[in-house]
């Protein structure tokens, strides 16, 4: 349901995708009935009159979850106030994490060997021990950075301060952070530590601005 909202706000979720949908799988041919049963969050994006001039199926707003669609068609197709309440719980916000983290682990990756290559610059053009031992240090300021944006932002939603995503994954990538600088017994205002503290901070904040689009919140862009 949530993913639908956010396909629904950016336009890819709407009367014209599903009418196209619906032509190419002649669904007039499989069905006998006439009724599209769509996700509630998707209401946004569908102009349910012009679904029916488009393909012929009329767009009817089922619950907001997919489970609840047997109980929605026992009850003549009539919604409870149940099934229209949206809400995002612990245990929800926790199926999301490893969604989050298969997500990010693509760009990081890329991140990553960037980083070794950086690593590696020096007063001898290019050094693969410096590329190592730097850059396995940088690398695991990537950990936290991961675990505070895509694990801990997550679970503490809302407990953490301010509205917006990137502001939370800033408080936990900080804290996290600084508990990696503190672990590999570096000063923290020296420039190597407020180095692995920024990336910490900025990698974290990113992956918490990007868990918007998984929450039933929208962002200031819509």
């Amino acid at each position: 349901g949530v993913n639908i909202w956010c396909a629904a706000g950016k336009g890819t979720f709407c009367a014209d995708e599903i009418a196209l949908q619906v032509l190419r799988a002649r669904l007039d041919q499989v069905v006998s009935h006439r009724e599209l049963i769509l996700p509630q969050l998707g209401a946004s994006g569908v102009a349910a009159l012009d679904l029916k001039k488009k393909c012929g199926f009329a767009g009817i707003f089922g619950p907001l979850r997919a489970a609840d669609i047997r109980q929605f068609l026992a009850q003549n197709k009539k919604a409870d106030e149940a099934m229209r309440a949206v809400t995002f719980s612990l245990a929800e916000r926790l199926v999301l994490v490893p969604v989050e983290i298969s997500l990010a682990w693509k760009l990081f990756a890329l991140a990553t060997l960037l980083i070794f290559l950086l690593s590696g610059i020096g007063p001898d053009i290019f050094s693969l021990q410096a590329a190592w031992q730097r850059g396995l240090v940088a690398t695991g300021a990537t950990l936290p950075a991961i675990l505070a944006g895509a694990v801990v932002t997550p679970l503490l939603l809302p407990w953490l301060p301010g509205r917006q995503f990137w502001l939370k994954g800033v408080q936990a990538g900080g804290v996290l952070g600084l508990g990696y600088i503190l672990f590999l017994q570096e000063t923290p205002w020296s420039f190597p530590g407020a180095g692995l503290w920024l990336w910490t901070v900025a990698a974290a904040s990113y992956l918490a601005m990007n868990y918007t689009g998984s929450t039933p919140y929208t962002s200031l862009s819509g």
